[in-house]
């Protein structure tokens, strides 16, 4: 989809590595000028560098997007930058192991941070904008395990149904002005997410499970991304279920 985003801008969130990465690359390839946030300076900067080695534009804003006043800064700081935002894909996650018996609070509360409030920080800060020039994608990336509980990640499972609900609802809230809203939910694919676990034999668990035979590239759910802000502005793809060809459960 070479030049299908030319002159739309895009920040993307969790740009440093995994799906972030993949869709900050798809989308400027496609044309598109992107600010990439996430907290490693230097991954951003590498990112920013490939970009514009290929001819693209980019942007980064290191930081910890859970942080309310630097999420709506990123969202200021692209318009600020590039005059306008039309793309705003929040890709920033984290995952923690446990269910609710025993859980850390404070883990569990940075999972709802990072997965729920930093998307609702970015998205009521892009909104304003979008609605002025009565157009604009927002691509919320969520999981599986947002239709699905699990157990051993109470935390992240919590996270990602309440962000399905949010995303749909506001989808309906905000279609009349011309902003598609659209939740990706992916299976196993191959990630840096299991390095946040602290729990170690839950970190290898959920390594080997993002790492098995089969798993999904992040270029693959980037690729579903782009289909989405790329279709004619009268379509919505309001959600999308991606699975792993060979392993459906995943």
């Amino acid at each position: 989809m070479a030049g299908t985003l030319v002159g739309r801008v895009a920040l993307i969130t969790g740009a440093s590595s995994g799906i972030g990465e993949a869709a900050a690359l798809a989308l400027a390839a496609a044309g598109a000028k992107v600010s990439v946030s996430a907290r490693r300076a230097d991954r951003l900067d590498d990112l920013v560098r490939r970009i514009e080695a290929n001819g693209g534009t980019a942007l980064p804003m290191p930081g910890d997007i859970a942080e309310e006043q630097f999420a709506v800064g990123t969202v200021e700081k692209t318009i600020a930058h590039f005059c306008r935002i039309d793309i705003l894909v929040n890709s920033a996650g984290i995952i923690q192991a446990g269910g609710v018996d025993a859980c850390d609070t404070a883990e569990y509360r940075r999972v709802i941070d990072v997965n729920l409030l930093a998307t609702l920080y970015t998205c009521k800060a892009a909104l304003g904008p979008m609605k002025a020039q009565r157009s604009g994608d927002i691509v919320n990336i969520s999981s599986l395990a947002g239709r699905k509980a699990a157990v051993l990640y109470n935390a992240y499972t919590a996270s990602k149904f309440a962000l399905n609900a949010m995303t749909d609802a506001m989808r309906q809230e905000v279609g009349s002005f011309g902003i598609r809203v659209c939740s990706i939910m992916p299976g196993a694919t191959a990630t840096e997410v299991a390095r946040n676990v602290t729990d170690p034999k839950y970190r290898q668990i959920m390594a080997d499970h993002v790492g098995k035979d089969g798993s999904m590239a992040a270029s693959d759910v980037a690729e579903a991304i782009l289909l989405v802000v790329s279709l004619p502005r009268r379509a919505n793809i309001s959600e999308i279920l991606i699975r792993p060809t060979i392993d459906t459960s995943a």
